[in-house]
């Protein structure tokens, strides 16, 4: 396909796109007027009343944000299905999530997750260490990446350039999303998922359609993509050319010798367990949703239908990457790292441009705006997710460690005032996520949770399905894997390594041999076990938890009926307590 310059929105582009502004808005305002905002459960947890349906599409919308739909085809764009792994696999962990921790996180009546750990152990020191790194990741790695992928979007998408359109627009953005947040909590936030949602699926479904169509089919798709390379590609110093297509794009499964695939079959299947197992099982933006349900038997359809929902990213996310490749070849498939530097501003490789080549060339006027919107739509209800859980663990875990007599207008009044403050940081924000131009952005996110992830997995895992795990093995574990975790952060991210096709040096050979060999998902295998290990080391080797402290905080006894020794019984929600029970 002969790629043309730069399409532009029509007027009935943004008419379609202030339609859609309108609606949600009305949306999240109705909600907020309606729901339970004068209680911290109502606030906080949707007053424990929502239904299935909505708690699995906000699971779904709060998991997909911009970044996926860029990062997904682009992928999909570079090396093909292999990254499908990422969203096939998740199908299992939120089922685990349903049936194996939801019904202990109900049964013990918390708030969020750094508060479950602080029941199960007693203390602080955990309850707090957690806290701030789940703020840190938020605020550093999910919203930086939202926010660059949906700023990218805008700008290519629209025409503007320079920065003024893109401050604008992410401002306008994050105004709304706060509103929301601020007004309603998580009642406006599920609601509002929901209905955008319905209208991510409806254009990315549409695109995907087109790109099918225009290429010539599933087989046409096939057979181009394995030809589609740029015109122009630099040479990658072993005597070959740089920007070829794997021989292994088609395949799930791949060869697992250092440095012989981009994404080995064993660390997609036992190291992104752990880095899964964390995110859907103990992160606060997923388990909150969760925990929002009426009771266990809708939690378990949300968790069903969020699985089902995470079968379409292979169909409408990755497969059009890999069709953007074969339409736009010099763009996409962009393989000489000065002219990939003109084209979208990365020596890397312009593999990012993939989705945003796919709407700005295929889609007709009227849904050129309406995918803009799709993309709109995904990064407000990641950014209303996360401002929303943010808020809910410094209101609940954080805060009350400098006023503990703090009653109920207070906290909500503090959470309130929380989402205005993270408004502020993402502002700010903005300025360094456009500096670094995305070019290893998702691979950072992803290498980076491997890096911080598993040693909470494993004090999650050993918290709740092995009662003799104590306090001070579950605080020395993830001590000694956060340092760990940090040595492997800074020796990745403190070198460089050039593009293909670039001149500049390589990184030593002993580089190589400690950091580029063992890959990040085989890294956070073996980082799981090395604070699994200590974890359980130092609790056999201290005194074990009474049998009393454990009531309804583990696996083996979420149906006790008796008083837990240390129960706080000042309990803001008022949900009936037999909604709690499992089924």
């Amino acid at each position: 396909m002969e790629e043309k310059s730069e399409t532009t929105l029509e007027p009935w582009d943004y008419v379609v796109i202030v339609v859609y502004f309108s609606f949600v808005l009305f949306i999240g305002l109705w909600s907020s007027w309606r729901s339970k905002r004068n209680s911290v459960g109502g606030y906080f947890l949707a007053s424990r009343s929502m239904n299935w349906v909505l708690v699995g599409a906000s699971l779904f919308a709060s998991n997909i944000g911009s970044g996926h739909f860029i990062g997904l085809a682009g992928s999909g764009a570079a090396s093909g299905i292999g990254i499908s792994g990422f969203e096939l696999s998740a199908i299992f962990y939120i089922i685990f999530l349903g049936w194996c921790f939801v019904p202990v996180y109900m049964a013990s009546g918390v708030y969020t997750m750094p508060e479950y750990l602080r029941l199960r152990f007693g203390g602080q020191r955990i309850r707090v260490y957690l806290s701030v790194l789940a703020l840190l990741l938020y605020v550093f790695t999910k919203i930086s990446a939202d926010l660059y992928a949906g700023a990218l979007f805008i700008t290519k998408a629209t025409g503007f350039q320079g920065d003024g359109a893109i401050y604008v627009s992410i401002l306008i953005l994050l105004a709304i999303a706060c509103l929301f947040t601020v007004a309603g909590g998580l009642s406006a936030v599920i609601w509002t998922d929901f209905i955008q949602t319905i209208l991510m699926l409806i254009g990315a479904v549409i695109l995907s359609v087109l790109a099918f169509l225009q290429v010539g089919g599933y087989e046409n798709l096939i057979d181009k993509y394995f030809n589609a390379t740029a015109t122009v590609r630099a040479e990658d110093g072993k005597g070959g050319l740089c920007g070829g297509v794997p021989e292994d794009a088609m395949h799930l499964l791949r060869d697992a010798t250092p440095g012989a695939s981009d994404l080995p079959w064993s660390g997609l299947t036992f190291g992104l367990a752990i880095s899964s197992i964390w995110y859907w099982c103990s992160d606060q933006v997923i388990v909150q949703r969760a925990l929002a349900s009426k009771d266990m038997s809708h939690a378990k359809g949300a968790c069903v239908l969020a699985g089902y929902l995470k079968l379409l990213p292979l169909f409408i996310m990755i497969f059009p990457g890999m069709a953007a490749r074969v339409l736009f070849p010099d763009t996409v498939g962009c393989a000489d790292p000065a002219l990939c530097k003109e084209i979208c501003g990365s020596e890397a490789g312009c593999t990012n441009m993939a989705f945003i080549k796919l709407v700005s060339e295929l889609m007709p006027v009227g849904l050129r705006g309406m995918m803009l919107a799709v993309m709109l739509a995904a990064l407000m209800s990641s950014l209303t997710s996360i401002f929303n859980s943010s808020s809910t663990i410094f209101t609940m875990d954080l805060y009350p460690r400098f006023r503990p007599n703090a009653g109920e207008a207070e906290l909500l009044i503090v959470g309130r005032v929380f989402v205005v403050v993270l408004v502020g940081i993402a502002i700010i924000w903005i300025p360094i996520i456009q500096a670094s131009q995305g070019s290893q952005l998702f691979n950072y996110i992803q290498s980076i949770t491997s890096y911080l992830a598993p040693p909470i997995c494993a004090v999650y895992l050993l918290a709740i399905f092995w009662p003799r795990t104590n306090e001070p093995g579950a605080f020395w574990g993830l001590m000694v894997g956060l340092v760990v975790g940090l040595i492997r952060f800074g020796l990745e991210f403190g070198v460089t390594v050039p593009p293909c096709g670039s001149d500049q040096p390589r990184p030593p050979a002993w580089w190589q041999s400690l950091v580029g060999d063992i890959h990040y998902l085989h890294f956070g295998l073996l980082l799981w076990g090395i604070s699994g290990a200590v974890a359980i080391g130092v609790s056999l080797m201290t005194p074990p938890p009474r049998r009393e402290e454990l009531y309804r905080l583990t696996w083996w006894s979420k149906d006790a009926t008796e008083v837990r020794e240390g129960e706080d019984d000042h309990n803001f929600d008022q949900s009936p307590k037999q909604n709690l029970k499992p089924i």
